[in-house]
């Protein structure tokens, strides 16, 4: 950024946001010092602060605040300095799982400025000698360590942001259950800084936590390696019914990899999974594609417990469960991108209220294998629209010393898109 351009932002922008590396102001530009120099309000982490000279900066006699708040806080505390300079100083990029983005959703863009310095992903890549483009960039930092299990694959590489130790540890317990003991973790710490340090393990020697030999704030490199026998699980829709805890109410592998292709996953959508089960449909949606997010309504409470249970066994924690019976449970919920119905197709209100909410352009997708269901979905068919599909799938079993063919409940399949422009 020139420093014409730097001026013209400045009296735009209200709110900078810069991305300082581990060595601290030696990694903002002049721009970007300057831009820090002028503000009325810092705001950085603890950690960050301590390594500044702020009468040096000359910000003895700016507000100084340690970033100690949740988001809603701290979107409250700069509305109320709205139209004052305020500066945030953020790790590496902001922009990528950092404040950056989550700013930018709340304040307009005129209003924001955002330098970022190289993020921990591309320090760890150049250290590492991978190719970014190749690796799964993903943020374990105050999120789920669950997070990490869809990208567990053989020969994966992943680089995942940590806020604390212990997630070393705990990553390596879930690779070790899952039979991938064998991947090399590298531990990158303070990169940039005068206490640079890295480490590597195998998973299955990092061992419980009882304190850590690790730094916080760190960046974990992950070779997955595949041991003899362990799981496989795809993002690709069709999971073995056996990754599942459930009752028997499930919707089967190759039912269930249909139905996904129907629903077309795509990235930041939103999925109601009404009459949920025990999730498989919802998870595997969130697998499916970057961002997706998903809303199981489920009214049985064992069942409720089984998707909770799945979906952190299959890396979706952000997955929303909600506890109720369409269509009084979908009330006030966000507009859906596409909405799957397993169960209660036959209620009254349940389609009405579905196909109501449903965004215009959306999917909706409808599993009958009652006659009563049948029925009903063969009216919806001839006043909505969509296709209709008959789903049989037969899997070979013993037959005394011989085998056979097993057929499961045949499903009908319900496929409708919700035209452009429809309220």
């Amino acid at each position: 950024m020139s420093a014409s351009q730097s001026q013209q932002a400045g009296t735009q922008c209200w709110l900078t946001i810069l991305g300082i590396g581990d060595n601290g102001t030696d990694s903002l530009s002049p721009v970007a010092l300057a831009l820090m120099k002028r503000s009325k309000t810092l705001v950085a982490p603890q950690r960050v602060l301590d390594s500044l000279d702020l009468e040096a900066l000359g910000l003895s006699n700016c507000e100084i605040v340690p970033w100690t708040m949740g988001v809603g806080p701290t979107l409250a505390f700069l509305q109320k300095r709205r139209g004052t300079p305020v500066t945030i100083l953020a790790t590496g990029d902001p922009m990528h799982f950092g404040i950056g983005a989550t700013m930018r959703r709340n304040v307009d863009a005129q209003e924001m400025l955002v330098i970022p310095s190289p993020s921990g992903f591309s320090l760890a890549a150049a250290r590492m000698g991978w190719a970014l483009s190749d690796v799964a960039c993903i943020s374990l930092h105050g999120r789920a360590v669950a997070g990490v299990q869809p990208h567990i694959q053989p020969g994966n590489r992943i680089l995942s942001l940590t806020s604390v130790a212990r997630t070393v540890h705990e990553v390596a317990e879930i690779l070790t259950a899952r039979g991938y003991g064998k991947s090399m973790l590298t531990v990158l710490e303070h990169m940039g800084g005068a206490k640079e340090r890295t480490s590597r393990v195998l998973a299955r020697e990092v061992g419980p936590y009882d304190g850590s030999p690790f730094e916080d704030f760190n960046v974990l490199a992950i070779e997955c390696i595949a041991e003899q026998g362990a799981a496989i699980q795809s993002t690709v829709p069709g999971l073995s019914d056996d990754a599942f805890v459930h009752d028997g109410q499930l919707t089967k592998r190759e039912v269930r990899a249909m139905t996904l292709a129907a629903l077309q996953p795509c990235p930041q959508a939103l999925l109601w999974d009404v009459g949920a089960g025990c999730g498989s449909i919802s998870i595997e949606w969130m697998r499916a594609a970057r961002g997706t997010e998903a809303i199981a309504i489920e009214r049985e409470p064992e069942r409720l417990a089984m998707i909770g249970e799945n979906a952190t066994a299959l890396g979706t924690p952000r997955l929303k469960i909600i506890e109720g019976r369409a269509p009084q449970a979908c009330e006030a919920l966000d507009a859906p991108d596409a909405v799957f119905i397993g169960g209660g197709l036959s209620n009254d209100g349940v389609f009405d209220a579905c196909w109501r909410a449903l965004k215009p352009g959306g999917r909706l997708v409808a599993n009958a294998v009652t006659l009563e269901n049948e029925a009903r979905v063969a009216e919806l068919q001839i006043r909505y629209g969509g296709s209709l599909t008959r789903l049989s799938v037969a899997r070979a079993q013993p037959v005394g010393t011989y085998r056979g063919w097993k057929s499961l409940m045949p499903v009908t399949q319900w496929a409708v898109q919700k035209p452009w422009g429809a309220a």
